[in-house]
């Protein structure tokens, strides 16, 4: 993926900054996917608990651990799209 945006920026490096215009769409795949996944977790999480109820604080303490870590791979994404030039 990188080698395809490197190519991008090359063939286009006389027509202005596409590195700006590469992070901003990196950025909102980002968010984007960030969004679905925390999303699908959440549907997900209240569907078991309507299905195990008495098993609804693992599921939740699954859930938020889950939920942080794709905020934390989202950060990460953002944070690499910032560097993108």
């Amino acid at each position: 993926m990188l080698n395809l945006l490197a190519a991008v920026q090359d063939s286009a490096a006389g027509s202005g900054d596409i590195g700006a215009g590469l992070a901003i769409i990196g950025a909102g795949i980002v968010v984007i996917g960030a969004g679905l996944g925390i999303g699908r977790i959440g549907g997900q999480m209240a569907d078991a608990m309507a299905r195990q109820p008495e098993a609804a604080a693992q599921i939740q303490t699954g859930a938020i651990i889950l939920a942080a870590l794709i905020e934390g791979a989202a950060l990460f994404g953002l944070v690499i799209a910032g560097f993108i030039k």
